[in-house]
């Protein structure tokens, strides 16, 4: 039985439902300590403060007909609103009945576009998504098949990847959807040399100056583009050296995501993992990345020079994250607290939320564990964090949800 009209939901039709999700259908409404839900922690190391967290249980607020897919990217605007990409192919009948022609349920529910805006208090700004809004190249939308990553960049635009079939290509849009440009091109790609052409691009980050795409799904590197016109800088692969470890036969699957036939994770390997997960410019000037299949994070700093492959760039150090971690890996995405003290690492394999101090590198401790209920994670897979210091996350796989963490002081 077919699902109907599943991308193509209007704003108006989502923001007209909002009412309908408010009063007693939103736990805590008009309390916010009410929904406050205690999330359990560990402070490894006693001697450095950690900042401690409670999960908000009334937000986000959905219209009460809508449900969400699994939700592979998050980003905090600089409005401070907050920004998913949602998965509407990943829901099924069951999920989804309102959308089947003809719809198999009354009351629930429909998918929602794939990419939504949420204000800081949870109430729904704005929703789009789908073929309508990405161009098509030679009869081929350029709207990827099964989207991954987005960040919101402060000149107020909207950036998304994909790691579907054929998903070679980040697009970049207003926030109410239009198309501006791309770099890519889906159904191309020629490997990790390549400067012209991506494969499965996971992730972007946009500052103004240049754009950093981790190219990480079939191949296994970091790509650096110029802002003003997407014209390529450099690549580079673990440790700042040319790509190397080859390339993913395509396509991606994602029952390769917990695989264990690479024969498991390698924390010193000279090359970055099947899965390069995140990149993310943090304080400093600092560039992390996510080497999510080798359970570590390489930190590089931007130097003189520039070059095809790594000139310009020195690397700084490797962060191994839960380094015994098999199955799906530990090292998912990566923000910062406001103040740059402390770095949060979203722990896919283990549905933690670890606290390093962001200088030292050090482990502090940890939150959330493996589960359904508010505070804990099933497939964490993204971390944002906003100027007052609230964390949000993402679960993909059967997790499907957003959450958010507010900070309730410090454990000494």
């Amino acid at each position: 039985m077919a699902l109907r009209r599943s991308l193509r939901l209007s704003l108006g039709v989502l923001l007209g439902s909002v009412a309908l999700c408010t009063g007693a259908a939103v736990s805590g409404q008009g309390d916010p300590e009410a929904a406050l839900v205690a999330v359990e922690s560990e402070h490894l190391a006693p001697a450095v403060p950690m900042p401690r967290f409670k999960a908000d249980a009334s937000w986000p607020r959905l219209p009460a007909d809508t449900i969400l897919g699994q939700i592979p990217g998050l980003s905090v605007g600089p409005d401070d609103s907050v920004w998913i990409v949602q998965r509407p192919n990943s829901l099924d009948v069951h999920e989804a009945g309102l959308a089947a022609d003809p719809p198999t349920t009354l009351s629930c529910c429909r998918p929602a576009p794939h990419v939504i805006n949420f204000a800081p208090d949870g109430t729904l700004r704005r929703a789009w998504g789908g073929e309508s809004h990405a161009p098509d190249i030679g009869g081929t939308s350029q709207w990827p098949a099964n989207v991954h990553g987005l960040f919101a960049a402060r000149d107020g635009t909207v950036w998304i990847g994909g790691n579907g079939k054929d998903d070679h290509v980040v697009l970049q849009f207003t926030a109410d959807g239009r198309f501006l440009r791309q770099f890519g091109q889906r159904g191309k790609s020629e490997g990790n040399e390549s400067s012209r052409y991506l494969g499965n691009p996971s992730d972007v980050f946009a500052d103004g100056d240049s754009v950093l795409v981790s190219d990480g799904y079939i191949n296994k590197r970091i790509v650096q583009l110029r802002e003003k016109d997407l014209s390529f800088l450099r690549f580079w692969g673990a440790y700042g050296a040319r790509p190397g470890g080859g390339t993913r036969a395509q396509p991606f699957d994602q029952s390769q995501a917990a695989s264990t036939g690479d024969g498991g994770a390698d924390p010193a390997s000279r090359s970055f993992g099947d899965i390069v997960h995140c990149v993310e410019r943090g304080p400093e000037g600092l560039i992390y990345v996510c080497d999510r299949r080798n359970n570590r994070i390489q930190v590089f700093r931007e130097t003189q020079g520039d070059g095809e492959a790594s000139g310009g760039l020195e690397f700084v150090r490797d962060i191994v994250i839960a380094p015994g971690t098999g199955g799906l890996r530990s090292a998912s995405d990566v923000a910062f607290s406001p103040d740059g003290t402390y770095m949060y690492v979203a722990d896919m394999a283990n549905a933690k939320v670890w606290i390093l101090g962001r200088e030292s590198g050090e482990v502090i401790g940890n939150f959330g564990r493996v589960g359904r209920y508010p505070g804990q994670f099933f497939w964490l897979h993204s971390v944002a964090v906003d100027s007052r210091g609230n964390v949000y996350t993402t679960e993909v796989g059967t997790g499907r949800r957003v959450q958010k963490f507010v900070p309730v002081g410090m454990i000494r």
